[in-house]
């Protein structure tokens, strides 16, 4: 019998997991079932124990859960404690949680020959999704990393947390970024972090988290003649990731994203 796992979120109906997980499944001969929760914004616990008890392996957690899978989860791995947010979760004798967001963003630069050693990182945003990536940026060996936000209070209260880590406004930012990456929900709505030009014109790649839509910081990037990528390939990467945190396989990614691309 299949073993089963599912992505749970409000909304997820749009979800493209259960997709990607079918294949690394059929591609590493692994017989798992995937599917979707869409539980109620105050529902998530009954949720995914609902799940675990009808013998559910493990979940994807998305928007808005992953720190109410934090605080779910009796067992955390390190990349999750930086995080303080969980976006895997596998159920075993206790139920074990981790966020691999983080070298999801990491792997997807390294495929776009973005080389991190040395270089100087603009991370715009403070919330989950930042955090989520800031420890494993810093394990990438960079030279510098500034988290920029609205309120730089917020950007302070993420960076403190990690040794070498920067914060900052974005009015006070200065153009010596190698790679801008917005970690912001801005493109969602249709707008754009507040990046200065001048900042945003000097960086090698700028890269939006956010995927299936041209938000209005790749376009500013492209005018700037800057090269520039969506989230749609750490969206692959972190999913190999966390196949290989419940499967102990490493599923290849390339064609995965490759056929994403083409659709």
């Amino acid at each position: 019998m299949s073993e089963r796992y599912a992505v749970i979120g409000q909304p997820v109906a749009h979800s493209k997991s259960p997709w990607i997980h079918a294949q690394f499944a059929r591609a590493t001969r692994q017989d798992i079932d995937y599917g979707l929760i869409e539980a109620p914004a105050d529902g998530f616990t009954g949720a995914a124990d609902e799940f675990r008890t009808a013998g559910g392996k493990g979940l994807n957690v998305t928007l808005p859960f992953k720190e109410d899978a934090y605080q779910y989860c009796a067992q955390l791995s390190a990349r999750a404690r930086d995080a303080r947010a969980v976006n895997t979760i596998r159920f075993g004798t206790e139920t074990f949680g981790d966020n691999t967001d983080g070298v999801g963003l990491v792997r997807d630069l390294a495929n776009l020959g973005a080389d991190l050693r040395g270089s100087r990182v603009l991370l715009m945003g403070a919330g989950g999704a930042a955090r989520g990536v800031v420890g494993a940026l810093v394990e990438a060996g960079v030279a510098g990393l500034t988290i920029a936000n609205r309120t730089e209070s917020k950007a302070r209260a993420v960076a403190t947390r990690f040794r070498g880590v920067s914060a900052s406004g974005y009015e006070a930012l200065e153009p010596h970024f190698d790679f801008v990456i917005n970690a912001t929900s801005a493109g969602l709505a249709g707008a754009s972090p507040g990046v200065p030009p001048d900042v945003l014109a000097r960086a090698k790649l700028a890269y939006d988290m956010v995927y299936g839509r041209d938000t209005p910081f790749l376009a500013a990037a492209r005018a700037a003649g800057v090269k520039t990528c969506d989230g749609l390939g750490m969206l692959v990467e972190q999913a190999a990731e966390s196949f290989f945190v419940w499967r102990g396989v490493r599923p290849d990614t390339a064609a995965v994203l490759q056929e994403l691309r083409g659709r």
